[in-house]
C-alpha cells in the first residue's frame, strides 16, 4: 500500500515533504519487492547536491543492481547511515527505517512533476 500523503516518481522514489524545504525520500514498496532482498545501497554524502531525474546512487540485491534517481533536486543534508550496514531495513520498512535521505529542496514545484499515490497506483496498474 503506497501511503496517500507521499509522492511518487515512475523510477519507483516517495517524496515525503517535512516542511516547506525539507523532504525525506526512499525507494517504494513495489521497487523493494521486485528488488528482493536488498544487500548493498549506496547513498549521497551530505552536502551532495541532486538533480531531479539523475542518478544518485545505487541499489544492490540478490537479483539485481539498479540505479536510484532523484526525485527532487537539492542538498542531502541527512542520510540514513543504518542503511550502510543494514541495508535489509529497505525491505522491511522502505516507507519507514528504510528511508535513504532528507534533502533541503531548491524549488518546492517540482514536487508538481510527481505523481500522487491513486496516479502511482495507477501507472503500477499500466504495467510500468
Amino acid at each position: 500500500m503506497n501511503p496517500p500523503d507521499l509522492k511518487y516518481s515512475k523510477e519507483h522514489e516517495w517524496v515525503r515533504s517535512e516542511s516547506d524545504s525539507v523532504v525525506v525520500m526512499g525507494i517504494t514498496e513495489f521497487a523493494q519487492d521486485s528488488l528482493g532482498d536488498v544487500v548493498f545501497v549506496e547513498i549521497p554524502d551530505e552536502d551532495a547536491e541532486l538533480t531531479q531525474g539523475e542518478k544518485m546512487g545505487e541499489i544492490e540485491s540478490v537479483k539485481a543492481v539498479s540505479d536510484l534517481y532523484s526525485p527532487v533536486s537539492g542538498k542531502v543534508i541527512k542520510r540514513n547511515e543504518s542503511l550502510i550496514d543494514n541495508p535489509e531495513l529497505v525491505n522491511e520498512g522502505p516507507f519507514e527505517q528504510g528511508w535513504m535521505l532528507k534533502v533541503e529542496i531548491k524549488d518546492a514545484s517540482e514536487l508538481d512533476n510527481l505523481l500522487s499515490a491513486d496516479d502511482y497506483n495507477s501507472f503500477l496498474k499500466s504495467g510500468a
